[in-house]
């Protein structure tokens, strides 16, 4: 799968990955002391949707597009609080932007937290330098962030978090994904790591998750609460055609955060649907070989 974030901005995947990593960034900032936020596929921070990419598939509007015009209940409103006020902010006279995840981490960090973001796309790295340039929280490098993580690690500020979302340009992205964990965990075992990852591939997928995840617990000793899987699919995964569904495994996600995904989820899932067998599931634990999807009715 190329996965070139410019065709798909603000599409329903994003929408998922984006309100947890503003969750995520919140539970940090809900402490006084400064944090850090490492981003291994960073792209360029923003996107245009004015842009030709962004205009001839205009995913956005079925994704963001479709919240902004939504009447949020409650719970639904508590969990996409953060992101949605972001957007608007970015936004004052209608959509045209879409915030990356770097933009997300700028927008919600503070004056003493601390952003390394790492880019190894050549142009997409000088678009990123030039956009944070001013920023003095803000380290860009081309880099390959796999790679880069072990010299990262730990931050000195001892909190925060790594966002790993690649391309997927890589038939192996998911072993090297579980590689860049493995090899970098025990530096940092405290700090909290966001995979997104596609569900293109569901056994694929499931076969990450749960090595993932087994690994953690018996090598690592984590308890299995500590790790979260959430999963968004707007129609039949078995479907031809574009992405059906992706999600996130948070390892050491903040003690709130599975709750809010299981209020909002099923919401999410009928306000974000293309089509027939859509679905979400949220589960932690993963380790638990009887697991089951829950489905959105």
């Amino acid at each position: 799968m190329n996965y070139r974030h410019a065709f798909h901005a603000g599409n329903f995947a994003d929408v998922l990955k984006h309100c947890v990593l503003a969750l995520c960034l919140e539970h940090l900032k809900s402490k006084p002391k400064p944090f850090r936020v490492i981003d291994t596929h960073a792209g360029i921070g923003g996107y245009d949707l004015t842009s030709d990419a962004a205009q001839r598939s205009p995913e956005w509007k079925d994704g963001i597009g479709r919240l902004l015009d939504a009447d949020l209940p409650e719970e639904a409103a508590d969990a996409l609080g953060p992101y949605l006020d972001l957007v608007r902010e970015l936004n004052p006279d209608g959509m045209k932007q879409y915030p990356g995840s770097p933009e997300i981490s700028a927008r919600l960090s503070r004056k003493d937290d601390r952003i390394h973001l790492c880019e190894l796309h050549e142009a997409d790295a000088v678009t990123l330098d030039t956009r944070y340039r001013r920023d003095a929280r803000v380290k860009v490098e081309r880099r390959d962030g796999y790679k880069a993580l072990k010299s990262l690690l730990p931050p000195k500020e001892k909190r925060g978090l790594v966002l790993i979302d690649p391309p997927f340009e890589d038939r192996d992205e998911l072993a090297h994904m579980a590689e860049a964990v493995i090899g970098s965990f025990g530096q940092w075992p405290t700090g909290t790591y966001i995979f997104w990852r596609s569900l293109k591939n569901l056994w694929a997928a499931d076969r990450f998750d749960n090595g993932l995840a087994e690994w953690l617990i018996s090598e690592k000793g984590l308890e299995p609460e500590k790790v979260l899987r959430a999963d968004l699919w707007i129609r039949d995964l078995a479907s031809e055609g574009k992405l059906a569904g992706a999600g996130v495994v948070v390892v050491n996600p903040p003690f709130t955060l599975e709750d809010k995904l299981v209020k909002l989820l099923p919401w999410l899932a009928d306000t974000l649907a293309q089509g027939d067998g859509y679905g979400w599931r949220v589960d932690g634990g993963l380790t638990d070989e009887d697991l089951e999807d829950i489905d959105a009715e």
